[in-house]
């Protein structure tokens, strides 16, 4: 993986800290995936280590996870 990808829900939580990470590493360096709305993008998620969102996924594999908005089976719904 060439580009981290931060993975959320939409909620205010998590679209606060979308902004702020696209600020801090640059758009051109982060794929933002709204998962509420791609939810086909929830597995790919999940098997990266998600398990909460939002959260960042860095291009060596690791997962940080920012706040809590919400957990995996919460967005699964």
């Amino acid at each position: 993986m060439s580009k981290s990808i931060f993975y959320h829900a939409g909620c205010p939580v998590c679209t606060s800290a979308e902004q702020d990470i696209v600020d801090l590493v640059g758009s051109d360096n982060v794929e933002v995936v709204h998962i509420g709305e791609d939810r086909n993008r929830i597995a790919e998620a999940e098997s990266n280590g998600v398990k909460s969102v939002p959260a960042l996924v860095t291009p060596a594999g690791n997962v940080l996870h920012i706040n809590f908005g919400a957990s995996m089976s919460d967005v699964k719904g």
